[in-house]
């Protein structure tokens, strides 16, 4: 401990004589110590004295310590010279950066933002010594430049540090160059500094969030990588600590907005309210990450090109390949096995795997099938399961009740119709998440033959699959015995005893339910709804009727307190009056409701919470649709799909002052889209497939006026939306530029993007080769992955 602090005085010490350095001269430093013992005190007092009565500029560049701002600020600083003094602090942690002020005044707080696609392009063309207009000219320097900015991730130093090893190669080995990039980060001295931030960065997290940062080296590059799912792996493998008072998940999303904070990874969908749903690691981050990951022997990446047996004992074995090698190494030690390509052995479960925590093969390139399953009771210590999206499994053995630790279960979109009685012993079992899909007929006939347990099966042509009666799964009994169960889905009420549906009301951690009720009778409707008003913790709720009625929602008295998300697909015919004592409730999706009179839109507009409203498929059955002043304080976003006999949306003056976005699709606007003036917050309108609005010219003329200037998307030609006497063509004296041509879409007050798949444009053809984020609303708000 001496040590160290011995050590931290002389860094301070080293620290204050630069300052005073470059603040001042060396000839100030020479006569400040001038037969004096060098001490901390003295050269503090002396900063302290000569900065209170001047004007200065400092920067403390790259600080990555709360102690050390406190230290020099308490030390070097005055409180106020009065003078226009100005500090800045450049660091990676968004916490720290909020912390950095003087008592005298206010900090302000710049969040550094990627560059622009076009400013990325600009600043390689550059750093590379070439033009925009050599890239115009040069259909392979467009498509090699596109490509490095998309794998850059915009980030400025990437950019640089790419573009000037760029120019010192001929442009005929630039294709070379961007395939070998994952191989030139070990070798190349140009790629140093991109390596080297990246480590100093890794270095310096807190030791819990290490291994989470070096978790994401399991993901491909630049695949989407989303939240729940990252989370939930991070839990089981015990990286995320619990806390007193929070719950495990809290814990583990603090965890991840720690490191976004501190700009190792991206988010890239956000939902309406602000949460991050998916994230992605930026390509040359990604190779960097690999390296350090292998270097601490963390990950063991298998692929094509790399086959050979690891050196040492990796935990987490990772495989790509399409083919199918049999990787000669101990297994024995390997805690989680994450497949994105063929099997790399046979069996899948197999006693050799008896530490595998974590058995992840949702993105397997390969049919996994129920063979490959049967076993699974021998991963005794298995504690994270995720076969989803496997339709040759139609069954969980009854084995899977000896995974006594098993937390995570997700067999959606598998040919599963129930689960076994064994799954009541699961009593560590915190996510529940099976689905019936489809049965591809067409496909591979093997896996049929496996889930219907026949030596062969014959197909008529023509068909091109058949899916489950109900998505749905029957759930047994005992069900209730699953005390730490927050979500549970997908359940089929028609299919489940009476017995079992009023157990569901015992789940009392439970957080998120979806059932189906197609075809179920009245009396386990009720039953279910007596067993969802006792869920206390609910905060999401999914009903699916299909074809069939909701009314009796309308027996229901006390929802959930807590109910924040709700979904409901059926006949509704009214809005139920309990729909009003929603008040956590933040979006709703009624599909097919075919909802009638005022009601509907007076008791959703007191919903004090409500962010997101989605309408789909005739969800409201009147002709107009009206926004009444000193409604709806809270709503962001809007989606219209399927409404036939919709023909007037209005926005009275003092009604949803916060709301940002509004989609249509299938429907016909006789009388148009009314009132966005009194929008102040807009930023976008959206009119997808088969919207017709007539009055689409005063709309133009609105979004022109708006003072956000928002802007106008269709998703079709404008023709097809009326507007081909409308729209004028952008006058020829606009500046313009190769780049701009090429990308953008209009900067004018009122800015109108067609996206349409018959274009053959530069545009689009450009466009197709980036990210989508760019043609993309920055909201998204599948909540396929909420818990």
């Amino acid at each position: 401990m001496c040590l160290d602090h011995s050590l931290a005085v002389i860094l301070q010490i080293e620290l204050l004589k630069d300052m005073i350095k470059k603040l001042f001269s060396d000839e100030a430093l020479m006569k400040q110590l001038e037969g004096k013992v060098m001490r901390e005190e003295d050269l503090a007092h002396y900063l302290r004295i000569e900065l209170l009565e001047k004007r200065y500029f400092v920067v403390l560049d790259d600080l990555w310590n709360i102690d050390d701002w406190i230290w020099i600020k308490s030390i070097v600083f005055p409180l106020s010279n009065n003078k226009g003094s100005r500090i800045i602090v450049t660091t990676q942690d968004v916490d720290l950066a909020e912390k950095c002020n003087l008592e005298s005044s206010r900090s302000l707080i710049y969040h550094h933002q990627s560059l622009g696609t076009i400013d990325a392009m600009r600043l390689l063309l550059r750093k590379m010594r070439r033009s925009e207009e050599d890239m115009k000219n040069d259909k392979d320097m467009r498509e090699i430049v596109i490509k490095i900015v998309k794998k850059s991730g915009r980030l400025p130093l990437v950019v640089l540090t790419l573009g000037g090893m760029l120019s010192t190669i001929v442009a005929s080995e630039w294709q070379s160059i961007y395939n070998q990039l994952p191989l030139e980060l070990e070798s190349n001295q140009s790629l140093e500094a991109i390596k080297k931030m990246i480590i100093l960065s890794y270095n310096h997290l807190p030791s819990h969030l290490k291994p989470c940062f070096l978790y994401l080296s399991i993901f491909p590059r630049n695949v989407e990588i989303q939240i729940r799912h990252l989370i939930n792996r991070w839990i089981t493998e015990g990286f995320v600590t619990s806390r007193v008072g929070m719950d495990i998940e809290a814990v583990a999303m603090s965890y991840f907005y720690d490191l976004v904070n501190r700009g190792t990874i991206q988010p890239s969908r956000v939902n309406v309210e602000g949460r991050v749903k998916s994230c992605r690691v930026h390509g040359v981050i990604s190779d960097i990450l690999e390296s350090i990951s292998r270097d601490e022997n963390f990950v063991y990446l298998t692929s094509d090109i790399v086959r050979r047996a690891p050196e040492e004992n990796f935990h987490h074995v990772v495989h790509h390949g399409l083919n199918c090698p049999n990787i000669s190494m101990d297994w024995s030690h390997v805690r989680s096995f994450t497949l994105f390509g063929m099997l790399p052995m046979e069996p899948v479960c197999s006693a050799y795997l008896r530490m595998l925590s974590v058995l992840d093969l949702q993105d397997a390139r390969c049919s996994i099938t129920q063979k490959d399953i049967n076993n699974i009771g021998l991963l005794r210590r298995l504690k994270y399961l995720n076969v989803r999206g496997h339709s040759d499994i139609c069954a969980l053995p009854g084995s899977i009740g000896k995974l006594h630790g098993l937390q995570y279960l997700d067999a959606r979109n598998s040919s599963i119709t129930s689960l076994p009685t064994e799954i009541s012993k699961l009593h560590s079992l915190i996510s529940l998440r099976c689905s019936s899909g489809k049965i591809d007929l067409d496909g591979p006939q093997e896996g049929l033959a496996h889930i219907l347990c026949l030596p062969m099966v014959f197909t008529l042509s023509g068909k091109s699959g058949i899916r489950a009666e109900s998505r749905g799964l029957r759930v047994p009994r005992g069900i209730g015995e699953l005390q730490e169960l927050r979500t549970l889905d997908v359940v089929d009420i028609r299919r489940t005893s009476r017995r079992a549906i009023k157990e569901l009301g015992e789940l009392m951690q439970l957080r998120k339910l979806s059932v189906v009720i197609a075809r179920a009778s009245k009396q386990k409707c009720k039953i279910l709804c007596a067993a969802i008003e006792k869920l206390s913790s609910l905060s999401s709720l999914g009903v699916d009727a299909g074809g069939s009625s909701l009314e009796w929602m309308h027996y229901g008295s006390s929802p959930p307190p807590l109910l924040s998300s709700l979904k409901l697909v059926g006949c509704l015919g009214e809005v139920p009056d309990w729909f009003g004592s929603l008040m956590h409730l933040v979006k709703i999706y009624l599909v097919g409701s075919q909802l009638k009179g005022d009601k509907t839109m007076e008791l959703l507009g007191t919903l004090p919470s409500l962010m997101h409203i989605g309408l789909h498929r005739n969800a409201y059955a009147g002709e107009k649709l009206v926004f009444a002043c000193g409604a709806f304080i809270c709503l962001r976003k809007l989606d219209f799909y399927g409404s036939s006999g919709l023909r007037e949306v209005r926005f009275e003056e003092g009604t949803s002052p916060h709301l940002e976005k509004m989609e249509f699709g299938l429907c016909r606007l006789e009388s148009g889209i009314i009132g966005i003036k009194y929008l102040p917050r807009l930023k976008e309108i959206s009119l997808g497939y088969a919207v017709k609005v007539v009055r689409l010219y005063a709309l133009q003329n609105e979004v022109d006026a708006h003072p956000n200037h928002p802007m106008l998307r269709l998703s079709e030609g404008r023709r097809d939306h009326d507007l081909e006497d409308i729209i004028t063509e952008l006058s020829s004296s606009e500046e313009s530029s190769p780049l701009r041509e090429l990308l953008e879409v209009g900067e004018s007050s009122s800015q109108v993007v067609v996206m349409t798949a018959r274009s053959d444009s530069s545009l689009d053809r450009v466009k197709g080769d980036l990210d989508d984020d760019d043609f993309c609303s920055c909201n998204s708000d599948d909540d396929d992955d909420d818990a």
